[in-house]
């Protein structure tokens, strides 16, 4: 009998489950009877009135507590982790490697294994200088426009982004805790012991593509890269996402 399959969702810095947009109905409908599961980083989402911590191992602990509570020994975890998330990721699977069966890890990077100017790019930085002076619809705005290339998408998601905003602002203090708390993220030589799956994008402009490059190097794991997406690859254009962890999850 086929194990039923669990995703487990993890975002990026100062982003929550509600950020994913259309992104899981669109990888269920890729995968009819899974179940899906959104961890929130603490500090952001339904915890974003808690303090963010200030590694990224003390945030794998907080939110394992959520996967111990959901989890079933009969089920097949797939975990499913953008930027941030894709650093928890690398620290959880190191800590817990019998948690999940497979991981699809998007856009992210890693101190050690990446330069300072290629996980955070120069021009993103001095871009995202002017977001704590900004508010509201404007704050998510220029948020978006660096994340997203896909004009098509961008006023249905800074509607969304907006919403989200309002209903659990994200605290300046917390932005910083995760900052930190990635800038000083190392994985050191480890390397995982289950199947991985690494989706970059050729134009993101917060996070150059070279930094999935040095993981899939070090790793000697797959890489597909998209031609057009940008950083929030899963806003850009979620079917092709879906599309390629449907590969990476039958074709073996």
């Amino acid at each position: 009998m086929t194990r039923q399959k669990h995703f487990y969702l993890i975002r990026g810095l100062i982003r929550e489950a509600r950020h994913w947009g259309d992104f899981p109905n669109t990888l269920l409908e890729k995968f009819p009877g899974a179940k899906l599961t959104t961890i929130d980083i603490p500090g952001a989402g339904e915890f974003y009135d808690s303090p963010s911590p200030l590694s990224i191992r003390k945030m794998v602990e907080g939110m394992r507590q959520v996967f111990l509570q959901k989890n079933s020994e009969k089920e097949d975890n797939i975990l499913v982790a953008i930027s941030l998330g894709g650093m928890i990721s690398a620290q959880w699977m190191k800590l817990y490697p019998e948690d999940f069966k497979e991981a699809i890890l998007i856009n992210t990077s890693y101190g050690g294994l990446s330069p300072v100017h290629h996980r955070l790019k120069p021009s993103a930085l001095s871009f995202l200088l002017k977001v704590p002076t900004l508010k509201g619809r404007a704050k998510e705005a220029r948020i978006l426009r660096l994340v997203t290339n896909h004009n098509q998408i961008f006023d249905k998601t800074l509607n969304l982004w907006e919403q989200i905003q309002k209903d659990r602002p994200v605290s300046l203090s917390n932005t910083v805790r995760q900052l930190v708390a990635a800038a000083f993220f190392r994985i050191g030589n480890w390397k995982p012991t289950l199947p991985v799956l690494l989706l970059g994008s050729k134009l993101d402009r917060m996070v150059s593509i070279e930094c999935s490059r040095a993981i899939q190097k070090s790793w000697n794991v797959p890489l597909i890269e998209h031609a057009t997406g940008g950083h929030d690859l899963t806003a850009d254009d979620p079917v092709w996402v879906s599309r390629e962890i449907h590969k990476f999850l039958t074709t073996k």
